[in-house]
């Protein structure tokens, strides 16, 4: 069926954590697929409200020296200590994907229709899932692992984020995808009943 091949790098996407400092494609190819993303994903009103900074190699690095510092100073000591090895394996990893909805278009997109106002915000979190998943699975097809995080959370990370690389405080970070070629096995993936999750009639 003409879907298949799709499905296919669907199927095939997965969250992974071991990722080296390499990448099988080159840089240039990897700000592309980014760019696609971008150009090409749909947006509520065809906003197009998503922004993305591909970070790479030794910037890349910076980006978790910035969650790490960020939670070890507004976090319980607990939660830190939990999170602090997966910052370095971030770290160790070849580059991050931030995905980023600009407000000033959201704004303006409420004044446009006012009727729908309180559901804008929830639109563009929708159309962000979607530039996410859309780059994820397209460079798994390329042939790198990723993992999708979300330390946004933190004000003290996004403001280092947005000052380091001169980014526009408009600018909402949504997730952090992180880049590099898959070292080591993968866990087999499980499913629920699919009878339990899809219904269909009218058939």
């Amino acid at each position: 069926m003409a879907s298949d091949p799709f499905f296919a790098f669907v199927e095939a996407r997965r969250t992974i954590y071991a990722l080296s400092d390499s990448s099988p494609i080159p840089d240039a190819r990897i700000i592309e697929i980014v760019q696609k993303a971008v150009r090409h994903v749909p947006s509520s009103y065809n906003v197009q409200s998503a922004r993305a900074v591909v970070i790479l190699k030794e910037e890349h690095k910076k980006v978790w020296d910035f969650a790490d510092a960020a939670i070890k100073a507004t976090m319980p000591e607990a939660v830190y200590t939990m999170l602090a090895p997966r910052f370095a394996a971030f770290r160790g990893a070849y580059g991050s994907v931030l995905f980023f909805e600009d407000s000033t278009d959201l704004e303006n997109l409420k004044l446009q229709h006012a009727s729908a106002a309180p559901l804008i915000d929830e639109f563009s979190d929708v159309s962000s899932g979607m530039h996410q998943f859309t780059v994820w699975t397209a460079l798994k097809a390329e042939g790198l692992g990723a993992s999708l995080q979300h330390f946004q959370f933190s004000p003290v990370f996004t403001e280092k984020v947005q000052e380091e690389w001169k980014l526009p405080k408009t600018w909402k970070l949504k997730a952090q995808l992180v880049i590099g070629t898959p070292t080591g096995e993968l866990s087999e993936k499980t499913f629920k009943p699919i009878e339990d999750r899809v219904k269909a009639f009218g058939q």
